[in-house]
């Protein structure tokens, strides 16, 4: 599966907002941005990882979290924005790599859990992306996504209104940058939720996918095994 995202547009969107990224996420979700990633370093520190990568991790915000929940474990933060991740490193996060989510400078098998939060939608190519992250997972290892989603029943409506009318108006006056908030909700609309999003990790080379979604489907985790096999530490 591909899609039209710009990695060109995408970069420089992200550089030029890096400096109010993780406050403008905060606000515009009302904070609930930050129990999403402690949810997700939850399902990740109940593995017992001895090594994790944190893909497109931008300004660290889930790699702090994981190098909290997971203090014997080492964990890497790779993005493809150098601003992003120069503001990860004064804000803690102790070991980060500038790389292509399609092309990462890993040998295979190299990771027991790869996470990615808010990266995988603004990629060309989920897919690729997908078999990527698969590569550099080792047996039985585990994927772990956290994205937005489109919200089910009544919800439904009265969130994109706010995604499309509210959030860019808001966002833009935060950072400067309208454009890239407008991409935001386009981009959301595009991407494979439920479903979908299993058959896509399915073609990748996963197994089991178990999905979570969050605060009536706003944002939604989904854990994934490069085999088909399950732990119930995660599935649960």
């Amino acid at each position: 599966m591909s899609q039209d995202q710009d990695p060109v547009f995408v970069k420089e969107a992200f550089s030029s907002i890096a400096p109010r990224y993780s406050l403008t996420n905060h606000i515009l979700s009302l904070g609930i941005d930050v129990l999403w990633r402690r949810r997700v370093a939850g399902l990740v520190a109940a593995e017992r990882p001895r090594a994790i990568l944190d893909v497109a991790a931008g300004t660290g915000d889930l790699s702090l979290e994981l190098q909290r929940r997971c203090p014997e474990a080492e964990v890497t933060a790779s993005d493809f924005c150098p601003e992003m991740l120069e503001l990860a490193r004064r804000q803690g996060v102790r070991k980060t790599l500038e790389a292509d989510a399609l092309n990462l400078p890993f040998p295979d098998e190299s990771f027991d859990v790869v996470t990615v939060a808010y990266g995988l939608r603004n990629m060309s190519s989920w897919e690729g992306a997908a078999r990527e992250m698969r590569r550099v997972l080792r047996p039985e290892g585990t994927l772990v996504i956290l994205d937005f989603s489109l919200p089910v029943g009544w919800l439904r409506g009265p969130y994109r209104w706010y995604l499309h009318r509210i959030l860019p108006r808001v966002a833009g006056v935060l950072t400067g940058n309208r454009a890239a908030y407008e991409y935001l909700g386009d981009s959301i609309e595009r991407f494979p939720a439920g479903a979908a999003m299993k058959e896509l990790l399915r073609s990748a080379g996963f197994g089991e996918t178990a999905w979570h979604p969050l605060s009536g489907g706003i944002s939604a985790i989904y854990v994934s095994r490069a085999t088909g096999i399950a732990r119930n530490a995660t599935f649960a």
